[in-house]
C-alpha cells in the first residue's frame, strides 16, 4: 500500500453555480471580471527560456540547484494550507491506493467521494469543440481563496511575490488553483488567461504555459494532464490538471518505437515515437531545439485532432521533456452500446490519469478485485482500432510537419521510454518555504 499523510478535511461549499452578482461585484471575491481586476494575488513569475534547450527549471537557476524546487515547496505548502481550511469536497488523503502486481504496475485508487461529489458533465460528449457558455459553471465563479498563485512569464528573471496587483498586468492572468475534487495529493488546475473565458481547446500559448509549469516544478513525480471535451473533461473552460505521484506511471514504462520520418519544414527537431505493448495506442513527442519547438509541434497535432472532432488526452511527463498524446473513442463506443456492461458498471471515466495507468475506482468491490486483466480490458475500450489509429497518426504527422519515410518500414528498433528518476521522491509537505523577491 502507498501511504500519504492524512489530514481531516470537511466538504467545501465554495463552488456554487448560482451566485448572484450586482453592478458592484458579486460580493464573494471570485475570479470573475467583477472582482479579479481589483484583487491582489500571489505571483510566481518564471523566466521565459523559449530559445534555450529544455533543462530542469528552478527559481534560483544561477545557484546550485537544491534537491527540491521552490515551486514544489510553494505549491504543496499552499495546497496543504487550503486543506487545513476545509476547501475540498472530500479528504483525498483517506483514499486507499495500491500498486497491482503486474508488468507495468498499474495503480488503483478507491475514491468513492469523487463519484458522489464531482461536478457532472454539462455538454454533449460527441463534440470536441463547444463555444464557451458563461451560464454554465466555469472558473470565473471560483473563490479567490482556492487560488494558490498566479503563474506568469517574465522576460528578465524568475521570482515570487506573495502579493501582487492583478490590474497592473495588461492581459488576463493565468492562475493555479486547487482541484476541489482531487485525485491525489497536490492536485491542482492551471487555468490560462482565466478572464478570457477560453473554451476547453488547446492553443499553442496555453500548451506552452503548461510545459513551463512542468519544467519549473523540476520534479519527475509531478505530471501535467489535459482532457479534451469528449475525452472526459467535465468543464468547458480551458484548464490543465497536475499532481504529484511518487511512483512511475505505467505508460512511462511502456516501450515505444521511433517513427522514421522525413524532416519537414516545421518539425524543429522533435522526435515522435509510437507506444508498443500498451492497451491504449498513442504517440510520444520529445526533444526539440527549444521548449517552444516541442510545444508548437504537439499543439499543431492537438489542433488537428480538435478540427477533426477526435477526442484526446495529453500527459506531460519528465519535467516537460516528454508528451504523450492519446486519441480516444470511449465515449463514442459507449454511445453506440459497444462497451461491455460490466465495464460501465464500474462508473470509471477513462481520462488522462486512468489512461496513463492511475485508475480511480468508485466502488469497494472493484478496488478489491482490481487486477492487470481489468486494467487492460478497461483501457483497451479507450483505444482506437489499429486501422483508425494509422489514419489519425498520418493526420497528426502531417500537422506536425513530418512525413513518414516508408509506409512498410515506419518503425525502428523498440526502445524503452522509462528512465528511473534520480534521487528519492520529495516529501509531500515541505517545510521552511523560502520566498525570493
Amino acid at each position: 500500500m502507498l501511504k500519504i499523510k492524512r489530514v481531516p478535511t470537511v466538504v467545501s461549499n465554495y463552488q456554487e453555480d448560482n451566485i448572484s452578482q450586482s453592478a458592484s461585484g458579486c460580493g464573494r471575491n471570485c475570479l470573475g471580471k467583477c472582482c479579479l481586476p481589483v484583487s491582489r494575488l500571489s505571483l510566481y513569475a518564471f523566466k521565459i527560456q523559449t530559445e534555450d534547450p529544455i533543462k530542469d527549471g528552478n527559481v534560483n537557476s544561477s545557484e546550485e540547484q537544491p534537491p527540491i524546487s521552490f515551486l514544489h515547496n510553494l505549491l504543496l505548502g499552499q495546497w496543504e494550507d487550503r486543506m487545513s481550511r476545509g476547501l475540498f469536497r472530500y479528504d483525498v488523503t483517506t483514499c486507499e491506493t495500491k500498486i497491482l502486481h503486474c508488468k507495468y504496475g498499474f495503480i488503483a485508487q478507491l475514491n468513492e467521494g469523487r463519484h458522489q461529489k464531482k461536478r457532472p458533465t454539462e455538454f454533449r460528449v460527441d463534440q470536441v469543440l463547444h463555444p464557451f457558455d458563461d451560464k454554465k459553471f466555469n472558473f470565473t465563479k471560483v473563490g479567490q481563496e482556492e487560488v494558490l498563485f498566479r503563474f506568469e512569464p517574465n522576460n528578465d528573471k524568475s521570482y515570487f511575490c506573495p502579493s501582487s496587483e492583478v490590474a497592473s498586468d495588461l492581459q488576463s492572468p493565468s492562475v493555479v488553483v486547487i482541484n476541489v475534487s482531487p485525485i491525489e495529493y497536490g492536485h491542482v488546475l492551471l487555468i490560462p488567461r482565466v478572464l478570457n473565458c477560453l473554451s476547453q481547446r488547446i492553443d499553442p500559448e496555453s500548451l506552452l504555459l503548461a510545459l513551463h509549469l512542468a519544467k519549473e516544478a523540476a520534479d519527475p513525480f509531478f505530471r501535467v494532464g489535459y482532457n479534451s471535451l469528449g475525452a472526459f473533461a467535465t468543464i468547458n473552460h480551458l484548464h490543465f490538471q497536475a499532481y504529484y505521484l511518487a511512483v512511475p506511471f505505467p505508460v512511462e514504462k511502456a516501450p515505444s518505437q521511433r517513427i522514421l520520418a522525413k524532416k519537414g519544414l516545421h518539425n524543429k527537431g522533435v522526435i515522435v515515437s509510437q507506444l508498443l505493448c500498451y492497451p491504449v495506442r498513442g504517440l510520444v513527442f520529445e526533444g526539440g531545439n527549444t521548449i517552444r519547438d516541442l510545444s508548437d509541434v504537439v499543439a499543431s497535432s492537438c489542433i488537428c485532432l480538435q478540427n477533426n472532432n477526435i477526442p484526446f488526452n495529453i500527459l506531460i511527463s519528465d519535467c516537460g521533456k516528454r508528451i504523450f498524446l492519446f486519441p480516444q473513442c470511449f465515449a463514442e463506443k459507449q454511445a453506440l452500446g459497444e462497451v461491455s456492461q460490466d465495464i460501465l458498471d464500474t462508473l470509471v471515466n477513462p481520462a488522462v490519469w486512468e489512461i496513463s495507468g492511475h485508475i480511480v475506482l468508485k466502488r469497494r468491490k472493484d478496488f478489491d478485485d482490481a487486477s492487470e486483466a481489468y486494467a487492460w480490458r478497461l483501457l483497451s475500450e479507450v483505444s482506437l482500432s489499429e486501422d483508425r489509429f494509422q489514419e489519425v497518426k498520418a493526420c497528426i504527422l502531417e500537422a506536425a510537419g513530418l512525413q513518414e519515410a516508408n509506409v512498410e518500414n515506419t518503425l525502428n528498433k523498440e526502445v524503452s521510454l522509462y528512465k528511473p528518476p534520480a534521487g528519492r521522491a520529495a516529501p509531500h509537505l515541505p517545510r521552511d518555504c523560502l520566498v525570493h523577491q
